[in-house]
């Protein structure tokens, strides 16, 4: 094989983006098998007003939260915990039998230790001293 040229840039090309989701979505599913990966949304409406939602996915039987994200009016209401339970729920129907997530804020942390989310890793000093946490729920 002869030597590679490496390019580095500040840009992701959407051909690039492609190829290299492409590809890691064709290894992975050789490995695997098919992901059956389905986008999730839950999104929270007082008065006809949004609130806040929960974006997304199912797959390879897991839930992934990806954002969840409450107004500041409409925090203390207990509504993301009813997104939660919510994309939960939906994840069941869909076969699910856990889910995961990440966050920098330690109240988000607390709220899902309350809504049966245990932390399975750490990154210590993430930014500016703040840890990232790592956490699931088996259903």
């Amino acid at each position: 094989m002869r030597d590679a040229t490496v390019s580095v840039t500040d840009w992701i090309d959407e051909s690039f983006e492609q190829e290299v989701s492409g590809g890691l979505a064709a290894f992975n599913a050789s490995q695997l098998g098919p992901s059956l990966h389905r986008d999730l949304a839950v999104s929270l409406y007082v008065d006809d007003d949004f609130v806040g939602g929960l974006a997304g996915f199912t797959a390879w039987d897991w839930l992934f939260v990806k954002w969840l994200w409450i107004r500041e009016d409409a925090r203390g209401r207990g509504l993301a915990a009813r997104a939660l339970q919510a994309a939960e729920s939906e994840a069941l129907k869909r076969g699910c039998r856990a889910a995961w997530l990440d966050t920098l804020n330690p109240q988000a942390r607390d709220l899902y230790a309350r809504c049966g989310y245990e932390t399975f890793g750490e990154l210590a000093d993430f930014h500016s001293g703040r840890a990232r946490y790592f956490m699931q729920k088996r259903f």
